[in-house]
């Protein structure tokens, strides 16, 4: 193990701020970014050596990659994180405009959504992966979920049920089977899985996800968030017969009051499957 990785993995060890959930994706993250300083030509770096140059470089490396505005703010807040923890808290920007980093897009302009292809599909070696990807397609789950996913557990029928375990802060939910492709997405987990999970039982979460994420870059598919994305879309045209505003739809302006009550209605049903139970969230996927 290089000694910028051995060092953050201490660091992390000895410094458990946050939940356990918190604390994974902190040592996940510090992992990655030691990685890919390491690429950018930092060789032989110590955790107590971080400059506002690695900082500057990695920030690039990032927009460059296209990851989105939430995602390099994340990565930042983990970065003051690290900074702090050895008085170095001004090597890391306090404002991430410092860096050309604007605030998210919460109203959708343009269609955010990806697809799952065929042919890069089939390069995912790992079975558990490949069914956690087409999980995510069938029934808009977010990555965490569709790895920690108990198929035999989920199906309930007309519906999959989820842990509040799984979902992002511990809500469970339900969603409605009502397609084909969903119910034999369904039936093929749960012949793979059995009883169990997603997870291989030699593997902890963390280890599947960081499997997950190598895979899915080896095979070139990227931002599988864009899923959620597609099956929102998708939902709104199955439940209000019109395309959504960021698909070329038309806009709540353009829409008579009967659409609008309809319009209402789909985006509470999708924000509810989706996991946020919140109207407005929906414009960050269907546009407004």
């Amino acid at each position: 193990m290089r000694r910028l990785n051995y060092e953050l993995k201490e660091l992390c060890k000895h410094n458990r701020d946050g939940s356990f959930a918190v604390q994974a994706n902190r040592k996940s993250i510090l992992q990655k970014v030691a990685n890919d300083l390491f690429r950018l030509g930092y060789q032989g770096m110590q955790a107590r050596s971080l400059k506002a140059k690695h900082v500057n470089a990695i920030v690039e490396q990032y927009k460059n990659e296209g990851l989105s505005i939430g995602t390099i703010k994340n990565r930042l807040a983990i970065l003051r994180w690290w900074a702090q923890k050895f008085n170095r808290a001004q090597v890391v920007a306090s404002d991430n405009a410092h860096y050309g980093i604007g605030s998210r897009e919460l109203v959708a302009k343009e269609s955010k959504a990806t697809f799952l292809e065929q042919e890069k599909l089939d390069k995912i070696t790992d079975p558990h992966i490949k069914m956690s990807l087409e999980l995510q397609k069938a029934f808009g789950l977010r990555r965490e979920e569709s790895i920690k996913f108990i198929p035999d557990y989920a199906d309930q029928g007309d519906h999959i049920r989820l842990k509040s375990t799984w979902c992002k802060g511990g809500k469970e939910r339900v969603i409605p089977i009502l397609t084909q492709e969903q119910r034999e997405v369904l039936n093929r987990s749960k012949a793979l899985a059995g009883k169990n999970s997603l997870i291989p039982a030699y593997l902890t979460y963390v280890q599947q996800k960081n499997r997950y994420e190598k895979q899915a870059q080896k095979a070139g598919l990227n931002r599988m968030h864009g899923l959620r994305h597609a099956y929102a879309q998708a939902r709104y045209l199955e439940l209000t017969g019109r395309n959504s505003p960021a698909c070329g739809g038309l806009s709540s302006k353009q829409l008579t009051p009967d659409q609008k009550e309809n319009d209402l209605n789909a985006r509470l049903i999708i924000s509810k499957e989706l996991g946020h139970e919140r109207e407005q969230i929906t414009t960050s996927y269907l546009g407004r």
